[in-house]
């Protein structure tokens, strides 16, 4: 099994799909992206930097991540 160290290079990353928001800004390519890894894992890496780190997290931290924003505990730091 393939193993994926965080802070990897996204770009390093190769034969994933990186997918983003359809509410991310393309002309300032300000956007969270993320990609299902091999392992079962999902990447998550800032698409203005594809040469910056990508951070690795368990789908159990995912799943975590996502129930916060839907109940908005995160809504303060976007604005």
């Amino acid at each position: 099994m393939i193993h994926f160290q965080n802070g990897a290079t996204a770009s390093s990353i190769s034969g994933v799909q990186w997918v983003k928001s359809s509410a991310s800004n393309p002309a300032g390519g300000d956007c969270v992206r993320f990609a299902e890894l091999p392992n079962g894992e999902v990447a998550m890496s800032n698409s203005r930097f594809p040469e910056g780190p990508a951070l690795v997290f368990t789908r159990s931290e995912i799943a975590a991540m996502l129930a916060g924003v839907r109940q908005g505990e995160f809504d303060g730091m976007a604005v």
